[in-house]
Parts: C-alpha cells; structure tokens; sequence
C-alpha cells in the first residue's frame, strides 16, 4: 500500500499526490518540478544546479551535484505539494491504496460530493 494525500478546492478537481521518493525527479529534476506547475522549486533547482556546475571545482561539483539530485528525488513530492498549496488547495486526507485510481475511488467513497468534478454538468447534482 502506498500513502496518497488528497488536495481540494472548492472549483476544482481534486489532486492526489503519492508520498515517497520519486525516480523520474531524480532523473528530471527541474523538469519535473515545472510539469507538476511547482514552478519556484524548478527555478532554485536549476539555479542551484548552474551554481554548482560553475563556480565549485570539478571533483566537488560532482559531489555535490549527485547530492542536488538525490535530495530532489526525496523531496520532489513534497515540493509539489507545497506548490498545490500555494494554489489555494488545503490538504484534507490521507489515503492508503494501491494506485491513484484506488486513491480517487476511496476518496470518492468518503466524500460523494466530489464526484461532481467527474460528472457531465446535466447529470451532476
């Protein structure tokens, strides 16, 4: 089981975030961060990444870069969400399930209001 957090505002639809070390951040990076709209993250990443790559010393940047890269992988979703929350969602549940889908089904099933969000305008109530 994974551990998903669920973001809500009231005019939109809802974002589930997984917790845990991210593989396609560590290899993306800043690119990753600016896909998920975490736009400041991606900026001092890649700020910090041209630092190190031109003014610290060759064997240290290495070092130094390989540690940039791991701390973006463990805290990428992290990242991400204090991004969401800065778009005016408020972090309401946690949720176990295996996959995203089972995420949204459970949280669907504890709160039907939602469902609206995935309804076509003449059917949703």
């Amino acid at each position: 089981m994974k551990m998903w957090t669920a973001h809500l505002r009231p005019d939109a639809e809802p974002i589930l975030v997984p917790e845990g070390f991210s593989w396609l951040a560590l290899i993306f990076g800043p690119l990753w961060l600016a896909v998920h709209r975490a736009w400041i993250p991606a900026v001092i990443v890649l700020a910090a990444d041209v630092v190190v790559s031109t003014l610290v010393p060759m064997p240290l940047s290495i070092v130094l870069d390989v540690g940039l890269t791991l701390l973006v992988g463990l805290s990428a979703q992290d990242l991400r969400r204090w991004s969401i929350e800065n778009r005016g969602y408020l972090l309401t549940h946690v949720i176990a399930a295996r996959d995203e889908a089972e995420a949204l089904g459970r949280l669907l099933t504890g709160r039907p209001d939602l469902a609206r969000h995935f309804m076509p305008p003449q059917t949703a109530r």
